[in-house]
């Protein structure tokens, strides 16, 4: 590992069923939050994951694949069938989900007491669960910095408007926050991502990074907005890639001593060089992702690699 730094993940676990036109069906080990874990762990972090995964071959075969990286998985021992999602491929490789998932979380003790807490997607907004993921956040916070991605799937958000509220919530807790350019359209149609990134800032964050997919990615932070291009690529598909973003930003902001509860202060400092170094990173990152089938992050090697093509 590279250092001690404790990374907790809070999230759910998806078996992604991919299914590709004239191919049989392919089982990928998902889920945005279990992504983001195994892809920190991939990069030589010390990552933990809290989630809930069931007795049956799909729960087997993400806590599989999640050892073999070493992420350490820690659940509740809820009992119900691990989640699934059905996910059609179009020919530009870019996918739609069809969901089975119950998320039903109950408190869990831990051993220590993470550096950083990263959550998001469904796990922060689908009902009961999601009481139990902000409880934790907010009760960890004071000694961890927090980051959140809301990964919006609309088929499992609810109420629109209640929707919002429960994002905007997780984003007020929030010291890194970062939502794809569809996330924020869904959320507040017909406002443009960078100034929705403006509001959020707003509200707390220290900076809100916005990916633009092709068109690379903005952090908008008080001192203004900082862009950098996505790195040319031939896309397989693009499963996992916003995932890979994320544990490329965290693994970027903990070399630079910028994650736990020391590097809070300095994170609402930010300089442009080491915005744009932390964007380079999570672009780069993306980029390996997207070039190969599932969500198959890079590991220390292969992000080196490809940040030398951007």
């Amino acid at each position: 590992m590279l250092d001690r730094l404790d990374l907790l993940v809070i999230g759910e676990c998806v078996a992604d069923i991919v299914r590709l036109p004239g191919a049989a069906d392919q089982v990928h080990p998902g889920g945005s939050p279990a992504n983001v874990a195994y892809g920190l762990a991939r990069l030589g972090r010390s990552a933990t994951l809290l989630t809930q995964l069931g007795p049956d071959d799909n729960g087997r075969l993400i806590r599989d694949h999640l050892a073999t990286v070493g992420v350490e998985v820690r659940t509740d021992g809820a009992t119900a069938p691990t989640p699934s999602a059905a996910v059609t491929l179009d020919g530009a490789g870019r996918a739609t989900y069809t969901f089975a998932i119950t998320w039903t979380l109950d408190p869990v003790s831990l051993d220590r007491p993470p550096h950083h807490v990263h959550t998001g997607s469904i796990a922060a907004v689908m009902e009961p669960g999601n009481a139990t993921v902000l409880g934790a956040v907010e009760s960890l916070r004071a000694g961890a910095t927090v980051s959140y991605d809301p990964n919006v799937r609309p088929e499992l958000m609810g109420d629109h408007d209640a929707a919002v509220r429960k994002v905007e919530r997780c984003v007020a807790l929030s010291d890194v926050v970062k939502a794809s350019d569809e996330d924020l359209k869904w959320l507040y149609p017909g406002q443009e991502p960078e100034q929705v990134a403006e509001q959020w800032l707003a509200t707390g964050p220290a900076v809100v990074l916005v990916t633009r997919g092709g068109d690379g990615a903005l952090a908008v932070l008080p001192g203004g907005h900082v862009t950098v291009d996505a790195l040319p690529t031939d896309v397989v598909d693009t499963v996992g890639a916003g995932d890979a973003f994320m544990s490329g930003t965290l693994h970027a902001l903990a070399s630079h001593g910028l994650l736990g509860a020391g590097g809070r202060e300095w994170l609402r400092s930010l300089d442009r060089d080491t915005v744009t170094d932390v964007l380079r990173h999570a672009a780069a990152s993306a980029a390996v992702t997207v070039a190969r089938a599932g969500a198959k992050p890079p590991d220390e090697a292969e992000l080196k690699e490809a940040l030398t093509r951007l």
